[in-house]
């Protein structure tokens, strides 16, 4: 992972995580989404950013996210050094499997 994409995923986490502190959840998980774009090679990345989703999950009492996001937690441990579909945001709204487009402001970063 280039310099710029971790620096680029850990504002993210940082900014993430502020907002969770300040529990301003729903704009966490955008957060995190946008973490988990830039995040998903990285097996570390790509787990703490479901970890965290996980946690927003919990603290929202949303059944379907945290069933989604401790499967995808495995998921990311095992998979993510084999198989990431790109651009896909983590959340258990969308199919764990589908490639979504990669954001503009992203794409320099991801090389695409």
């Amino acid at each position: 992972m280039n310099r710029a994409l971790k620096l680029a995923y850990k504002r993210e986490i940082l900014t993430a995580q502020t907002l969770y502190q300040q529990g301003d959840f729903i704009a966490c998980f955008k957060s995190l989404e946008r973490a988990h774009i830039l995040g998903q090679q990285s097996v570390v990345r790509h787990t703490k950013s479901h970890w965290w989703m996980l946690k927003v999950g919990v603290k929202l009492a949303d059944k379907k996210e945290v069933l989604g996001q401790i499967l995808r937690v495995f998921a990311a441990i095992i998979f993510s050094r084999i198989w990431v579909p790109k651009g896909n945001t983590g959340g258990a709204n969308v199919s764990a499997f589908k490639s979504m487009p990669i954001p503009e402001e992203f794409k320099a970063l991801l090389n695409e």
